[in-house]
């Protein structure tokens, strides 16, 4: 098969290199999607299918949705949509809904306690059906925004990983679409004509922390062409010996061995590397507006 568009090319190579890269499916998995309903667990459904057809090994999809309870949600659309495009999957109806609402405060926001709830869920049903992985759509912007939520508010480097065991040692868990931005889903969401089913639990979610991070680094990338591909980049560059965690590295136990270090004091040092790269910065920002424009229409 063929890609039918140059977007589409693009998240399939990006989602592969995640694939490749922290070897996330294998021969004769059963991937379980989780589906909410939303742009980006429609795009991982469509791409990961669109994989499975061409790729060299073997592997199944099952895409599951966990129904909260809330009034009016949508779920028969979602059946609908994957029957329409021969995709097996499972709808879960709960009493989420209700048990936040015995469980909260009126002025609390629900989204923590009901990821938390969500997600066991699908634990249990990944169980059920023999699922090897459990797939989830986190993208990109995902993974920054969580980085820098807990460098700004827990005080740690940490963020999404492409992969993880589940707390109960049970469940592999893999994010494919880590390579991917947001707004690259949402319109490939578009070009499908998935029906977005947008989550309206709580009318103050727009002012979560996450969304302001989200909005910071929208104007970082507006303002400073380069910048969030370099920070993304940085997480899978990490020196430990550069930083300060014990657990990482053996700072105790340093001692001049006479050999000289590739990885010695620069810190106060010229890197030429760095410098390269921020020359390049520069010369980014002195082109015009409408020429950037026009290389992400391209990129697109």
């Amino acid at each position: 098969m063929s890609y039918r568009s140059p977007l589409e090319s693009r998240i399939a190579k990006k989602t592969t290199k995640a694939i490749t890269d922290f070897n996330l499916i294998e021969d004769g998995d059963r991937i379980m999607v989780g589906l909410s309903g939303g742009k980006d667990s429609w795009a991982l459904l469509q791409t990961l299918d669109n994989l499975r057809q061409r790729a060299p090994i073997k592997f199944s999809l099952v895409a599951v949705n966990v129904d909260s309870g809330y009034k009016d949600f949508k779920h028969d659309v979602i059946a609908r949509t994957c029957q329409e495009r021969g995709w097996e999957y499972r709808i879960e109806h709960t009493e989420i809904g209700e048990v936040m609402d015995d469980i909260l405060e009126a002025n609390a926001t629900p989204c923590s306690l009901c990821a938390r709830l969500r997600r066991g869920v699908l634990y249990r049903i990944a169980g059920e059906i023999g699922a090897t992985k459990i797939a989830l759509g986190h993208h990109r912007d995902d993974v920054l925004a969580t980085f820098f939520l807990n460098l700004f508010f827990g005080g740690k480097l940490k963020t999404m990983p492409p992969k993880l065991v589940s707390d109960d040692g049970q469940h592999v868990v893999i994010r494919p679409l880590v390579h991917v931005r947001e707004r690259d889903l949402a319109r490939y969401a578009e070009l499908n004509q998935f029906p977005i089913i947008p989550c309206n639990l709580c009318g103050s979610q727009e002012h979560l922390q996450r969304k302001q991070v989200a909005a910071m680094l929208r104007e970082w990338e507006k303002k400073h062409p380069g910048r969030i591909d370099s920070i993304f980049g940085a997480l899978s560059n990490v020196v430990p010996s550069h930083l300060m965690d014990r657990g990482l590295f053996d700072f105790c136990g340093v001692k001049a061995s006479g050999v000289p270090a590739a990885d010695g004091d620069i810190a106060f040092d010229a890197d030429p590397a760095l410098e390269r790269t921020a020359a390049a910065v520069d010369a980014r920002a002195t082109i015009p507006v409408e020429a950037i424009a026009l290389r992400r229409a391209a990129e697109d």
